[in-house]
Formats: structure tokens, C-alpha cells, sequence
């Protein structure tokens, strides 16, 4: 009896043993399971799609797009989200036109959202090939009209080429100009530039306002305006420029960066033809110079900007030299004498003379030193090889003076003149350059000799 009882007593133990530890197993493998997936999901596997979707609602989008990097499996469940109608009703949101939103200012709330969206996408699509990212983000920004080169009715009182653009500066930042060889090429696909700029280029300048103003307008707040590194904003000019031949791309670079009226936006092309004008209106071609003759710009060598800016001065006419000589004193000293250098190598003696009185001129009359202008000459008068070029050019800048000052002094006594009296007040402003201009080499010369002594 007590070995019968002992021997039940030590076989059932041993074969509830052994039943127990197939459960254990078994119910280990069940929570390793389970741990994955919360490993990838974690609390947020409790909950059903429609309730994770609802928690999202309550996130800012900087918060999702954090949430977006905690697994490939979450970053999966909120493209499916940014995919969905209410997903895209909380992200795209498109009260572009209403730029005083209550409590925001100038709509800087809504560039600050697409920035955030920006950050999102770019950490959702995060391993995919640059190809299928792009394709997936421009299956999402489709819908948006305002996104697209001629989707709004009224793009001059919209801000929505400035939040695409905000959203692709994020998207993009860090990637290698390949990629952004492939996203430019993808842009220019989606938007039909090239074929747009062909048709402003080569019409009369002009006679599509409309299509140079959308150009513009596209160029700048999409692929300009938004970068923080000069040479992302030379890439980006670059692309732009480069497929067209020299005399095209100072049109295009015109239609940009040029003039345009105050009441409509559009291209003022005879700006530079009727008038002297001011330095707000050169400022913008002035930057874009610069930004090309910088090292950045691996693209572009000193001859190619000089040619651009030679170019430039005849779009879409011979502009007034005033004019001219404004735009070089606004590009820098080394863009000035660098095109004043190529006239001195040329043997274009006369015609770099005259912009040299009208350099002078401009120091005048938007009260820049006047020593400048002296010390330009200085420096381009090393440039001619031998002292008879060099003294021909100092008698062709003399004589430049003597011709404009008896120009205007014609123009004043034939009476003809305009509400501001300007025919007086420009022989006024070029009597005062000559003085201060040669007051300024007698400074230099008697400095000189009074060291020598």
C-alpha cells in the first residue's frame, strides 16, 4: 500500500511535470510574440486602427513626426493615416489666402505647419528610394491646386508656392545633388517648366504677363527663397539656368529677379530703358550675380557671370549706363572690376571711360564715396600693358565728362523741360561728380608727391 502509494505519488508528479513544461513553453512563445509586437507597436497594440488614428488628432505634427521614428512599423500605420481623408484634412491644410489668421500672424502659422509636415514626410518615407519617395509625397500634395505653377487664380495673395517650398527645403535638406538633380528634374516634370520658360524667352518680353509673373513666382518661393546655405540657393539657380543658352538665361534671370510694378506684380521690362532708376529695383539681379560668382557656384566661372551680366544690360534693350554702372557698384568690387577689366583687355577704351564717369555719377548721387570710383580707376588703369593705353583711357575718361556735361547743358537751354526739372538737376549731379571725383585724385596725387618729398 505505501509502495503502490509511492509509486502513484512519484509518476503522476513527474507526468504533470512534464505537461507543465509544454505549457510553459508554448506560453512562451506567445509572449515572445507578443513582445515583439510591442517591441514595434508598443502600448498602441492594445488599440484599434480607428482609436490609434484618433489619438494622432490630439498630436501636433512635430509630435507624429517624432512618433514616426520609434519603429517601421508605426512609421507604416501613419502613412496609412496621412493617407486617409481625415489624416489629409489635419494635415493639408490650405487657408492660403486668408494670410491674417486669428491669432497668427501673416500666415506664419501655416508655413511653420508645412515645415513640420515637411519633417514628418521625410522621416515616413525614410528608407524608401528617392524615386518612390517622391512619387508617394506628390501622391499626398496632388489635391493641393495651390502647390502647382498655375493652380491659383490669385498666386500674388497666396501663400502656397511659399509653403511647398518651406516643405521641400525641409524635405530635401541634407541630400546629395543627385538626389536633388532627381527632385529638380521631378519638379520640372510635375510643373511643365521648361517648356513655360521656353515659350517667356522667347516671345516678345511682355506679351505673356501672365506666364513670367507665374515663372517668378514659382521660381522664388518654391526652389530660391527658403535655403539657409548660399550655395544650396546657387544649386538651385543653377538648375534653373544652365539648360539655356547665355542670351536666354539673363531673360529668364530678368523675369526672376528684375523690376515689377507695385499694382500688379508683372515684369516692368522698360525699367531700365526710360530712366535712371533705383537701387531697390537692382537689388534682387544684384544678389543673383553675386550668388553665381561665388566659389560656391562650381558651375559658373568668372567669364560666364561677366558674359551674363553683359547680356543682362541689353535685356530687352540697350539699358541707360546709369543703370548699368548701379547694378555693377551693387554686385561688389569684384564683379565691378572684373567686367571693367574684360573692356580694358578688350581695347573697349571709350566705352569703359564712359561707365567710369557714370560709376562716379552713381557714388554722387547715392552718396557712396567717391574715393571708391578714384581707386577702381587706379586698378583697372594697371590693367592696360602699356602707358600709352593707360594714358588714352585717362583722356577718354576727361573727355567723357566734357561730351555728358555739354549733353545735358544742350538739354537744359533747348527748354525742354519735364515737372522735376530733371534735364538741370542731371547736369547738376554730374558738375558736382566731376568736382568730387577729381578733388579726390588731387587728394591721391598731392599725398603722394608730399610722401615722395
Amino acid at each position: 500500500m505505501t509502495s503502490t502509494a509511492g509509486t502513484s505519488y512519484t509518476l503522476i508528479p513527474n507526468q504533470k511535470y512534464r505537461r507543465s513544461n509544454r505549457r510553459s513553453r508554448q506560453r512562451c512563445n506567445i509572449l515572445d510574440t507578443d513582445s515583439q509586437s510591442l517591441s514595434t507597436l508598443g502600448y498602441f497594440k492594445t488599440l484599434p486602427l480607428e482609436i490609434f488614428q484618433m489619438v494622432l488628432n490630439y498630436l501636433s505634427v512635430k509630435d507624429i513626426s517624432t512618433l514616426s521614428m520609434v519603429s517601421k512599423t508605426i512609421s507604416n500605420r501613419l502613412i496609412n493615416y496621412i493617407s486617409t481623408p481625415s489624416g489629409n484634412r489635419r494635415l493639408l491644410l490650405q487657408d492660403f489666402h486668408n494670410l491674417e489668421l486669428p491669432g497668427k500672424r501673416e500666415g506664419s502659422y501655416l508655413l511653420e505647419h508645412y515645415k513640420s509636415l515637411g519633417l514628418l514626410l521625410k522621416r515616413c518615407t525614410l528608407l524608401l528610394p528617392t524615386k518612390d519617395r517622391l512619387k508617394y509625397i506628390h501622391k499626398i500634395l496632388s489635391e493641393v491646386s495651390c502647390f502647382k505653377l498655375n493652380g491659383c487664380p490669385s498666386p500674388l495673395h497666396c501663400l502656397g508656392l511659399q509653403c511647398y517650398g518651406v516643405f521641400l527645403q525641409i524635405l530635401t535638406a541634407g541630400w546629395d545633388e543627385l538626389e536633388c538633380h532627381r527632385v529638380f528634374n521631378f519638379l520640372c516634370e510635375l510643373s511643365n517648366l521648361p517648356r513655360k520658360v521656353q515659350t517667356v524667352v522667347s516671345s516678345k518680353p511682355g506679351s505673356a504677363r501672365k506666364l513670367e509673373l507665374q515663372i517668378r513666382l514659382y521660381c522664388r518661393s518654391v526652389l530660391l527663397n527658403h535655403w539657409i546655405h548660399r550655395s544650396d540657393s546657387a544649386f538651385w539657380l543653377t538648375r534653373i539656368l544652365k539648360p539655356w543658352p547665355m542670351v536666354n538665361q539673363a531673360r529668364l534671370l530678368y523675369i526672376i529677379f528684375g523690376p515689377v510694378s507695385s499694382l500688379d506684380g508683372h515684369v516692368v521690362w522698360q525699367k531700365m530703358i526710360e530712366g535712371p532708376t533705383d537701387e531697390t529695383s537692382l537689388k534682387g539681379l544684384a544678389d543673383a550675380i553675386k550668388l553665381l560668382y561665388d566659389t560656391e557656384a562650381s558651375e559658373w566661372t568668372a567669364d560666364d557671370v561677366i558674359s551674363l551680366v553683359d547680356e543682362l544690360s541689353v535685356v530687352p534693350r540697350e539699358w541707360l549706363m546709369e543703370n548699368n554702372a548701379r547694378l555693377l557698384i551693387l554686385s561688389g568690387n569684384n564683379i565691378c572690376f572684373t567686367f571693367m577689366a574684360s573692356k580694358a583687355v578688350n581695347g573697349r577704351a571709350v566705352e569703359l571711360a564712359r561707365l567710369m564717369v557714370f560709376l562716379a555719377l552713381v557714388c554722387e548721387k547715392d552718396l557712396y564715396c567717391m574715393d571708391w570710383a578714384v581707386k577702381m580707376m587706379q586698378k583697372v588703369c594697371k590693367v592696360f600693358n602699356t602707358p600709352g593705353k593707360r594714358n588714352n583711357f585717362l583722356q577718354c575718361v576727361e573727355n567723357a565728362f566734357a561730351h555728358l556735361i555739354m549733353d545735358m547743358l544742350q538739354a537744359v537751354l533747348s527748354g525742354d523741360r519735364d515737372e522735376e526739372d530733371s534735364s538741370f538737376l542731371n547736369l547738376f549731379h554730374l558738375v558736382n561728380t566731376q568736382a568730387s571725383f577729381h578733388k579726390e585724385i588731387l587728394y591721391l596725387t598731392m599725398g603722394s608727391n608730399s610722401n615722395a618729398v
